[in-house]
Formats: structure tokens, C-alpha cells, sequence
């Protein structure tokens, strides 16, 4: 029966990577683990200090401090216990952290390295937090690259294996996917050369030209991308024919919450392809995104995070904590966005709605056979009914098996409105 990473960290948490390589859950597991809160307890990327054990880290007394984003505190938790219950991560070695959130440059960054008992290392990127100011900055990488937070990427991967020289996997979920495939394309060639695996958990992709700019096929080969099937937000620019979908417990956007990704044995349990569905609004979403100008990119993304920072709270928590405040400051910065502003807003958001009509159209498109009029078969049979029968009519018995008899066959065919 399928589990989750807790349960995949119940059977082999007491199997060493020497005994057994790295794998897919693995990097989910060590992925979701950079979402924890260590800060004053790793050494900070910048100082270069000793390293420190997960277990080490455990025995503190301030460890409650690691669990600080309450949305996912009782997950986090679960997963620290289940790395903590065997030695193929209790005595991973955790070092080179560093978490900004810099309000003035738009950006929320966080990145951890994990060595691992082969000797080999792990370089996660964190995905976005609880901060607005994060997720202002994934609005911002939706439509413009760099961001700061690329950059940084860039920089942290050239640090840390300018002192540390084994080979390495890198990851991230969500965000820290792009992050993490970004910083593999933009490092140092030496650097690129000693990267074992490139994971992209539910990860965004890039803007076309950023790939041609930056030699993505240069790092194709290494990238693992793994998504739910109703996936959104890992398939905003997606064209990478490679990505792997996996099932998940849950539904639409909260299939995104890694927890939810389903585990047998040692893998995760792969289905087709994403939904039909979400693929045709992901594509409209694409081409929306593309559609729009610099202009109207900027204005889309100031008014929205002008409008949430009314509400004078500094991450989702303060803000969902008392919603009917919150709204009601957003309702009233509203009102106060000027008219010219509006109109730009409206007209945006009007664009998506046509583009996802048009895509919905092409899809169903197949269906109905050009020409083709309805027919509205009671109407005709009550009319036919009441319709006067000339005396010199042929018998209507005899003329329907006439015309069976001279009627193409036409076999089933499993293409919706088609016909072999």
C-alpha cells in the first residue's frame, strides 16, 4: 500500500547512503528539511564555520524554534523525527545555511547544505515561505528573470563548492526548483561538470529566452522534474517533454504540498501525465503570461502586493490570522487605486478569461464536425406526426429497410466526434 516520505523514512531510515545511493524521495525529503527555521544553529554560508549533526541539532533546547511556519508544523515535525529515527540522516552533517528576506530588493532567500555519509553533497533551496515578500518575488519571476533571488543561487552554489569539492546533487521545491535548476545553469563549468542530479519538485520554468540565454540543454540530462498531476505551478513555462508526474493524496492546487506525494518502497508511485483539464488552463496561463507587456507586468505585480501590504502584515500567518481585518484593508486599498491603474488591471485580467475561452474552444474543437447543425429531435417527430400522408406514399416500413440496406456502416471510433 502507498505511503509518504514518513512512511518511506519508517522502512529505510536505518540504511545508509553508502548501502543505498541517494534516490527521488530522498531529495523530497531533504528539500522539505530546508524549509525548517536554523537559523543561529547551522553556521551561516558567509562565516565558513564547522559543520553540525541533525542529531546535534535535535538535542538543543531551543529545537522548537525549526518548526516557526505553522502551516506545516505538524508535517515538519513528522519529518524531522522519521530523519532523526535512523542513521542514514541522523548523522548528516548540516553547514553553509543562509536565509534573507530583504523587503527594499523584493526578495526571500534561503539555501542549506546537507553532507551526506558517502561523502557526497546535497544543496537545497528553500521554496517560498510565509513571507509576502516571497511571494511577491515568485509573482516577479513568473515575468521577469533575473531576480535576486536567481542571482543569489548563482553565488551559493559557487561558494559552497569553492570549500567543499565532492560531488553534488542539487534541489528545491517549488521556487527553490527553479532555483536550483537556474543556479546549475549559471555556475561556474568546472562547477556545472561535478553536479550529480538536478531535482525540480513542482518547480516554475523559465521564460524561453532565459533557457536559450543560458545553455539549458547544456544541463538537460541531469534535471529531474517531478510533478503532481494537477500540477500548476510547476508548469508555468514548462516545456521540458522529460518531467515525470507522480500521484498525489490530495486535490488541484494542494496537490503542490510535497507531503501529499504518494511512496512505494523506495519510489514514488508514477502515473501518465498531468490532467487533460489543468493542461489546457496551464497552457492559457502561459500564454497570458507572455502576452503581457513590461508595463502591465510591473503595474499587475505592484497593485497586488500594494493592496495585501495594506493589510500592515509582514507573512500569510498575520494575515490569514484575522481575515476580516485583513480583507477589509485590502477592500479599502482597493477603492483607492487610481482609475487609470483599474482599467490597465482590468484589462489584464480580462486577457486571461479570452485566452483560456480560446484554449477551451480548441480543445473541444474536435468534437463537433465542421458544419454540422443540432437538431432538436422532438421537434421533428411531433411536425413529422402531424405531417398529411399522400395516398400514393410507399410503405414507410418497407422505404426505412430501403434505406438500411443502402447505408454506410460506420464502425466506433475512440476519437471523441470522429469516425473511421
Amino acid at each position: 500500500m502507498a505511503g509518504t516520505v514518513i512512511e518511506y523514512l519508517q522502512k529505510y531510515g536505518d540504511i545508509s547512503f553508502r548501502e543505498k545511493p541517494l534516490n527521488d524521495v530522498d531529495s523530497l525529503a531533504l528539500c522539505q528539511l530546508s524549509y525548517l527555521k536554523f537559523d543561529g544553529m547551522v553556521s551561516d554560508v558567509r562565516h565558513n564555520g564547522p559543520s553540525v549533526t541533525l542529531r546535534e541539532i535535535a538535542e538543543r533546547s531551543d529545537v522548537d524554534k525549526l518548526f516557526g511556519d505553522v502551516r506545516f508544523e505538524k508535517e515538519n515535525r513528522a519529518l524531522f523525527e522519521g530523519m532523526l529515527s535512523g542513521r542514514r540522516f541522523r548523522d548528516m552533517k548540516l553547514n553553509c545555511y543562509i536565509n534573507l528576506v530583504e523587503k527594499e530588493w523584493e526578495t526571500q532567500f534561503s539555501a542549506i547544505t546537507f553532507i551526506l555519509d558517502d561523502g557526497t553533497l546535497f544543496l537545497a533551496f528553500r521554496g517560498t515561505d510565509e513571507t509576502i515578500v516571497g511571494w511577491k518575488e515568485d509573482f516577479n519571476m513568473a515575468f521577469l528573470s533575473p531576480v535576486p533571488g536567481q542571482e543569489y543561487s548563482v553565488k551559493y552554489v559557487n561558494m559552497v563548492t569553492g570549500w567543499l569539492h565532492q560531488p553534488f546533487y542539487i534541489g528545491g521545491h517549488s521556487k527553490g526548483g527553479n532555483l536550483a535548476v537556474y543556479s546549475a545553469m549559471k555556475c561556474a563549468p568546472f562547477v556545472q561538470k561535478r553536479i550529480q542530479k538536478i531535482y525540480s519538485l513542482d518547480g516554475p520554468g523559465f521564460r524561453p529566452e532565459v533557457l536559450k540565454e543560458c545553455h539549458y540543454n547544456a544541463i538537460e540530462g541531469k534535471v529531474v522534474k517531478l510533478l503532481p498531476h494537477s500540477s500548476m505551478i510547476g508548469m508555468i513555462f514548462e516545456r521540458d517533454i522529460h518531467y515525470r508526474v507522480v500521484e498525489s493524496n490530495s486535490h488541484g492546487l494542494l496537490q503542490h504540498d510535497p507531503f501529499s506525494w504518494l511512496v512505494e518502497e523506495d519510489h514514488f508511485v508514477d502515473v501518465d501525465d498531468i490532467y487533460e483539464s489543468q493542461k489546457i488552463m496551464n497552457e492559457a496561463l502561459n500564454e497570458w503570461i507572455l502576452s503581457l507587456n513590461e508595463e502591465q507586468v510591473r503595474t499587475f505585480v505592484e497593485t497586488l502586493y500594494q493592496v495585501i501590504s495594506a493589510s500592515q502584515a509582514d507573512d500569510l500567518i498575520t494575515f490569514t490570522a484575522d481575515w476580516k481585518k485583513s480583507m477589509n484593508a485590502v477592500v479599502t486599498a482597493l477603492k483607492e487605486v487610481d482609475d487609470q491603474t483599474a482599467e490597465m488591471l482590468r484589462g489584464i485580467i480580462r486577457s486571461l478569461f479570452e485566452i483560456a475561452k480560446v484554449k477551451v474552444r480548441e480543445e473541444l474543437a474536435p468534437a463537433k464536425k465542421p458544419g454540422r447543425r443540432f437538431r432538436n429531435k422532438k421537434k421533428e417527430e411531433k411536425a413529422e406526426a402531424h405531417r398529411p400522408v399522400p395516398e400514393d406514399a410507399p410503405d414507410a416500413t418497407a422505404a426505412q429497410g430501403s434505406a438500411a440496406r443502402h447505408a454506410p456502416k460506420l464502425r466506433g471510433s475512440r476519437h471523441r466526434g470522429s469516425a473511421e
